[in-house]
């Protein structure tokens, strides 16, 4: 019975001792943002937490030899970003779209609030993105109301109903670097 126990003590110990077949890497940066306007100091509090996986693999894992040449393989990412608001809620977004976006002649900037994001336009309000879905948004101005997405480029792309026409109308808002 002694010897029973000590093997399962060495068993239940050991399983640790099992080396990991992935690298990973984890990284955090906190951004504040500091805004004072008419009611005094608001604080914005942005983490990006950004997860990098790659698995290891040997090139030739079959052969005899001590010392092993490693593959090549895959990084898998996945970014989060937890924004803290000046009235103290906290949500988290899995792809930040917060960039300068073009149409046309007229450049937007796009920002994240408290409910999604909004739409900027010479610093004035144009409208506001609500999520609907991971990758479909509504996108909402004083006089229309249009569903979006953001396609492979990183452009957002709007479709709103033309009842006049009977049609779709497309709009594809070009990020700027």
């Amino acid at each position: 019975m002694k010897s029973f126990a000590i093997t399962v003590l060495a068993i239940m110990f050991s399983t640790g001792l099992v080396a990991q077949n992935k690298n990973v890497t984890e990284t955090s940066k906190t951004t504040v943002t500091t805004v004072k306007d008419s009611d005094g100091e608001k604080k914005v509090v942005r983490t990006q937490n950004t997860e990098q996986q790659q698995n290891i693999e040997f090139q030739n894992a079959e052969s005899n030899a001590l010392n092993k040449d490693v593959k090549a393989t895959p990084v898998q990412v996945t970014s989060t970003t937890q924004i803290t608001t000046p009235d103290g809620t906290t949500r988290t977004v899995d792809v930040d779209r917060s960039a300068y976006y073009t149409l046309g002649d007229h450049k937007y900037q796009v920002r994240v609030d408290n409910k999604g994001y909004t739409m900027m336009n010479d610093n004035r309000k144009a409208g506001v993105l609500r999520q609907l879905s991971p990758n479909s948004y509504i996108y909402q101005t004083k006089d229309r109301t249009s569903v979006g997405y953001f396609d492979e480029e990183g452009n957002l792309v709007l479709q709103t109903y033309d009842d006049k026409k009977d049609d779709i109308i497309v709009e594809i808002y070009k990020r700027s670097n």
